[in-house]
């Protein structure tokens, strides 16, 4: 296990049909050897698990990685659920580059992106 820098970018989408590398996150995440997420590592390492959401000219977000019993999601205020990014079934998936995950954004639209880079934290 370790903790792993990870970059996501917009995937193909209606409005970029050839993705967008102006929109998108990094965040660092503690992953397994076959790229899961741990999420006992995650209690330990909550502090270290931190994101940044960029979306072409807006200013950018910083929030935090969080894991709870409604699976993973960003948060960039822990006082307001309304920022609350949730992630489609992120458990399940392999954080390498190359694969896809799916990320609910403010709107409520779901959009994919693509696993840019997986580098140590």
């Amino acid at each position: 296990m370790g903790l792993k820098r990870v970059r996501i970018e917009l995937a193909r989408s209606p409005g970029f049909p050839e993705g967008s590398r102006r929109h998108g996150y990094e965040f660092v995440a503690p992953l397994d050897d076959e790229g899961h997420l741990d999420a006992a590592a995650h209690r330990l390492h909550k502090s270290d698990c931190k994101v940044r959401r960029f979306w072409g000219d807006e200013e950018e977000e910083h929030g935090t990685l969080i894991h709870g019993r409604a699976g993973w999601w960003f948060d960039y205020d822990s006082k307001d659920e309304a920022d609350d990014e949730p992630l489609f079934k992120l458990d399940r998936h392999t954080i390498s580059e190359g694969e896809y995950i799916s990320v609910t954004e403010h709107d409520g639209k779901l959009y994919a992106f693509r696993v840019v880079s997986v580098r140590p934290f």
